[in-house]
């Protein structure tokens, strides 16, 4: 079993010619981290002399300090050491996720190049914390997992055409449920297919601390005071909020959306902690992560897609294994808005959902 990590990392430069120091971001992590220069030095493995040239340095390249430094205070960062904190995260929950996913790639490929007998899981699934969390668990368990980040539709798509072996979908519990079910309608066998359940998670707003906007429903989202994050077109997320809007009279295109869309949950986030947005929707666990605010609208069931065919000829085994086993649901109910109760339950489904008994 391989393990291939692959990490982003940006420079800067201005019209000089003058670039960032090489450990400069890390270090003014550990300074909001921490509220102290020396104790960031330590966090990062710098010595103190060497952190403040770094700053120095910095300093150099933007005309401006950094970091200010009050006796008997500790350090703080200035407007543009924020900035650049928080670009760190909006490149890190933007990149990381198709990282992860080509390293998995690059993982199975050196599998099946090794071994010929290698024959990875191959799931295709939008990202999601309760994904990573299995993708994470099956590499310390040493199981081979081919896994490709896609939209529910992308990744139904390669379910039929036999691109994968297992599809990630998600469904909102409640009224919605038809409604969404019937996007995905004529590309479900409702003979055969079959739901292994993994776990009920929380979407809702994601909000600056202390919601200063004072954003409370769905109409809110409508002022002309309010800049939205989106998720991209053919996200499941982003079928869900036009869903929801939908059902309560509020067109899309009436809210102010900020220039750009994201590709992940953890972006989303990124960009509302960061102030270029007031507001998005999203996953609690990042809203927590970046000391958001989280207003909880509904509630989904996330589960994989498989022909019976996968199950009978025993090719699932190992994956059932570990959703059922009580470490990985201790893993999963640790997550913020995830609830495991449900997980590695195996179901038809027109048991699983009511829309399919329709």
């Amino acid at each position: 079993m391989y393990k291939v990590r692959i990490q982003p990392r940006w420079e800067l430069e201005n019209s000089a010619g003058a670039t960032l120091p090489s450990h400069l971001v890390e270090l003014l992590i550990a300074v909001r981290a921490t509220g102290s220069l020396a104790a960031a030095a330590r966090k990062v493995g710098l010595s103190y002399r060497y952190a403040w040239g770094q700053l120095q340095d910095a300093r150099e390249v933007f005309g401006q300090p950094l970091l200010r430094m009050t006796r008997g205070r500790g350090a703080r960062l200035t407007a543009i050491g924020e900035r650049l904190v928080w670009a760190d995260s909006r490149i890190a929950a933007r990149l990381s996720p198709m990282l992860d996913s080509l390293a998995t790639e690059l993982e199975a490929e050196l599998e099946r190049t090794v071994s010929a007998h290698a024959t990875p899981l191959r799931i295709h699934a939008s990202h999601g914390f309760g994904v990573e969390t299995l993708r994470r668990t099956m590499a310390e368990a040493g199981l081979a997992l081919d896994l490709k980040y896609r939209s529910p539709d992308d990744a139904l798509v390669a379910l039929r055409s036999g691109a994968c072996d297992v599809a990630g979908l998600h469904l909102p519990i409640g009224e919605l449920e038809p409604v969404l079910f019937a996007h995905y309608r004529d590309r479900l066998d409702l003979d055969a297919d079959r739901v292994i359940h993994l776990a009920m998670r929380r979407q809702g707003l994601v909000l600056a601390p202390g919601n200063p906007r004072a954003i409370h429903t769905l109409q809110d989202l409508e002022r002309p005071d309010i800049r939205m994050i989106h998720r991209q077109p053919g996200s499941g997320t982003r079928l869900l909020l036009e869903s929801m809007l939908a059902r309560h009279g509020i067109a899309f295109e009436r809210i102010r959306a900020c220039d750009v869309e994201e590709l992940t949950h953890a972006a989303v986030s990124a960009y509302v902690a960061s102030g270029l947005a007031d507001v998005g929707f999203a996953l609690e666990p990042p809203a927590r992560k970046y000391g958001l605010d989280f207003f909880p609208l509904i509630t989904e069931h996330y589960f994989f897609l498989c022909h019976s065919d996968m199950l009978d000829a025993g090719r699932l085994v190992d994956l059932l294994t570990l959703l059922r086993s009580d470490r990985f649901r201790r893993e999963l109910g640790l997550l913020p808005g995830y609830d495991p109760s449900y997980c590695g339950n195996v179901q038809t489904l027109g048991e699983a959902f009511a829309s399919a008994r329709i």
